[in-house]
């Protein structure tokens, strides 16, 4: 099982251009282990469709758009956003 970050350094590796289809046959069996699961590569790369891809960038970002819900960490949640006009907020905690 690989980390998506190591999965980015797979796809680097790759030699381009190359297609979705060319990606999967190679790579299509690695498991990713993602913060509330794992994912299938393959089962990743199906979902951006039959694409050529020049080089590693479009297919980095082809596979993080395409990571599924198990790579959130807490759905909805974001310590950087503020209260929402007319609420009062969570409490302020101090670490």
């Amino acid at each position: 099982m690989m980390s998506l970050r190591t999965v980015t350094e797979l796809l680097e590796d790759a030699a381009y251009p190359t297609t979705t289809a060319a990606l999967v046959d190679e790579h299509g069996d690695v498991r990713i282990d993602l913060p509330n699961g794992e994912e299938r590569l393959g089962d990743v790369l199906a979902r951006t469709g039959e694409t050529k891809f020049n080089d590693s960038t479009g297919a980095v970002h082809a596979v993080y758009g395409a990571v599924g819900a198990a790579a959130v960490g807490r759905v909805g949640y974001s310590d950087r956003d503020p209260a929402p006009i007319g609420t009062a907020g969570p409490e302020q905690l101090s670490f």
